[in-house]
Formats: structure tokens, C-alpha cells, sequence
């Protein structure tokens, strides 16, 4: 397929105001889609059984995950709608990908504790939000400086997992080390603001144009800066972007090993034990499914495994050993 179509496709994504990240996953699933139906030319596309056997090819042949399969389908199903300007139809007897049903791995509160002793710095206090507020890696690396609200003691979730935005709980025990954060990133930002270059902080869905100074503003700063400026792939401008959230993963995958834990732990592991200890504290499920920003509570219901005595509230017979 000629670049001018993925280019269409491209402009399509950035109407939508998509993240970068879903701009490349996007463009990657599409054109193996194309390069899978062997399409040279737009009318070359074909419609719901092209769609199926890719999918089919994916699941039986790839043997991708239910997630991945998902995706794929989300980006062609896009690029008809948007680029093609057409419904892609009725596919929706294709074979479904399945992985096995995987349990959340979760950390003991004295786990936690000898986990955080192995980190320190920007990288500790991350993991404090994930664990502490549920908070994902990247919506902890994307937060701005206003998103953190000291006296309501709560964190601000903008544009989080489905464009989701929600409001979150804030643990006293972070305010310090966060105060301090607010500090390094006040001054890296007078630092960039004394150079002609730099072009201000990136705003989601043209708010820059909206609000022309508030890339120069404080509040807009990311709370976990970078430490040099990139140029933007999409406007080309100089920014200082937040730190990437691989720094985070390394950090507590370093932790992991030191602190002598063994679990296949992460930072989602993080979130996880934050919801299965809340309601290990006696927090009511839907409170905890808001807190997550689930939009089911069935998705928040996996927690549950090891609550009641590890599940189905049955105590083993085994009295001595």
C-alpha cells in the first residue's frame, strides 16, 4: 500500500487527537493487515471476510493474546470508518483469540515494604503512586504538577486507559516526597523558561491553541519530568516530555530482585495490591472499581481471589505438619 494511504491514516489518528503511542500501534496493525490481504491499491481492500481471515490468522496461526487480537481488530476497524468512510461489516464469526485465565499477582504489605526499600529517588515515588493511589505506569508518568491536590488529598487522572479520566485517593505519607518533586520541577521549568528554544510543555487535543500560555505555565509541568528535551515527532517543537515508563519498570524490576520477592512482579503488580488491599481493609467493591476506573465491576471482582481466607472462605483441615 502506497505511504499516501498510511499518511490518511496518520492525519486520521491525530483528528482524533490519539496519543502517539496508539498513532504507531495503529499504523502497525494496519499495515499488516493490508500487507497480510496483499492490498496495493484502495480498491484493492476488501471488506468483513478480509477482515476475518486476518483475524483467524492472528488467533490460530500468530497465536496472539485476547488483548493483542482486540487491538488489531480496534485499528482496522478505525482505519475503515475514518480513512474508507465505510462500515467494514459483519465479521463477527471469527475465531476468538484465548489465553489462559491469569490470576493478578499480589504483594504482602511487608513485601511492599522491602520492596520500596530497594528504591529511592523519582522512581520510588512512582511506585508509591501506583501503589498508593492504583495509579498505571503511564498515568503516573503523564501527571502534571496540578494534578496532585494536596488538601483534598487526591490525585487528578486525566485521559487515563479508554481516555478515561477519573479522581483518585492520595496517601499522606507521599506529601512530603511529593512536595519535594514539585520543587525539582519548578526548577527545571525557570531553567527552560530562560531559553528562547523551548517551545513549552505538550498539550493534549490542541489546548495549546486554547490556551496559548499554559504550555508555559507551572501547573501544566510534568510532574516526572525527562531529563533533556526531545523534539516532538508530530509538531517538531522542543519540549521537556515526562520521564518514559520503562525507567519505572526497570526500577521496580531491580527492586523485585534485591528485595529477594518471588513473584512475577511489575508495576501493575502495584496496582493490583492496591486493590486487594483495600478491600482486604473492608472497602466496598464499587468504591474500589471507581477508584480504578473499571468501567465494569467484573473486572474488579478478580480481586476477590484472595480475599476469605485466599478464596471460597474454606479453611484447610490441616492442623499440624
Amino acid at each position: 500500500m502506497k505511504s499516501a494511504f498510511m499518511q490518511e491514516l496518520r492525519d486520521a489518528i491525530r483528528a482524533k487527537h490519539y496519543s502517539i503511542k496508539t498513532e504507531h500501534t495503529y499504523l502497525y496493525w494496519v499495515g499488516g493487515y493490508l500487507r497480510f490481504s496483499r492490498c496495493k491499491a484502495r480498491e484493492e481492500i476488501g471488506g468483513a471476510l478480509a477482515i476475518r481471515n486476518y483475524l483467524n490468522h492472528l488467533a490460530l496461526e500468530r497465536n496472539v493474546s485476547p488483548n493483542t487480537q482486540k487491538t488489531a481488530l480496534n485499528a482496522i476497524v478505525f482505519m475503515y470508518r475514518a480513512v474508507l468512510g465505510v462500515e467494514p461489516g459483519d465479521f463477527s464469526d471469527f475465531h476468538k483469540a484465548k489465553g489462559p485465565l491469569k490470576l493478578p499477582t499480589v504483594l504482602t504489605h511487608d513485601e511492599v515494604r522491602r520492596l520500596f526499600a530497594h528504591m529511592q529517588g523519582p522512581t520510588r515515588l512512582c511506585a508509591g503512586l501506583m501503589y498508593g493511589s492504583g495509579l498505571r505506569v503511564m498515568e503516573t508518568v503523564r501527571l502534571r504538577v496540578q494534578d496532585i491536590d494536596f488538601d483534598r488529598l487526591c490525585v487528578y487522572v486525566r485521559d487515563g486507559k479508554g481516555r478515561k479520566s477519573r479522581i483518585t485517593t492520595l496517601s499522606p505519607h507521599l506529601v512530603k516526597a511529593l512536595k519535594a518533586q514539585v520543587t525539582i520541577v519548578t526548577g527545571l521549568f525557570q531553567r527552560d523558561c530562560s531559553e528562547a528554544l523551548w517551545d513549552g510543555v505538550y498539550l493534549p487535543h490542541a489546548l495549546d491553541r486554547k490556551y496559548p500560555r499554559a504550555p508555559f505555565e507551572l501547573g501544566w509541568q510534568y510532574l516526572f519530568p525527562a531529563d533533556q528535551w526531545s523534539r516532538d515527532p508530530r509538531s517538531g517543537k522542543h519540549r521537556r516530555h515526562h520521564t518514559v515508563e520503562s525507567v519505572a519498570q526497570r526500577a521496580v524490576t531491580a527492586a523485585v530482585r534485591k528485595a529477594d520477592i518471588h513473584k512475577p512482579a511489575t508495576c501493575h503488580t502495584l496496582r493490583h495490591s492496591f486493590a486487594t488491599h483495600l478491600l482486604e481493609g473492608g472497602a466496598d467493591i464499587r468504591t474500589v472499581q471507581t477508584q480504578l476506573g473499571h468501567a465494569d465491576v467484573k473486572t474488579t471482582e478478580i480481586y476477590t481471589h484472595v480475599l476469605n481466607r485466599g478464596g471460597q472462605a474454606v479453611k484447610s483441615p490441616l492442623l499440624d505438619f
